[in-house]
């Protein structure tokens, strides 16, 4: 058997846990798995900015300037909200 743990949440957070997995068909367990999986931590979100800026220093001989990183996570960020509010 896989190594397995408790984690402690409110009854609240359990039932809507509960509604959710029902809702997908899956268990509690699958479910925060999958969370799990699907977030990167920080250290993969700033391991990935340097893969990233090591392809355009390949491609384009030079990395953005910061001010450039700035503003296109300004509208990485604005398309993800217009996408989260397009979901609901």
């Amino acid at each position: 058997m896989a190594d397995e743990t408790s984690i402690k949440v409110s009854a609240a957070t359990r039932d809507r846990l509960a509604l959710l997995a029902a809702e997908n068909n899956t268990t509690i367990r699958n479910l925060v798995e999958a969370l799990a999986e699907s977030r990167p931590t920080q250290s993969e979100f700033e391991e990935r900015a340097a893969q990233a800026r090591a392809e355009l220093a390949s491609i384009l001989g030079t990395v953005p300037s910061p001010e450039a990183e700035t503003k296109a996570r300004g509208l990485l960020e604005r398309l993800g909200a217009s996408q989260d509010s397009a979901a609901a």
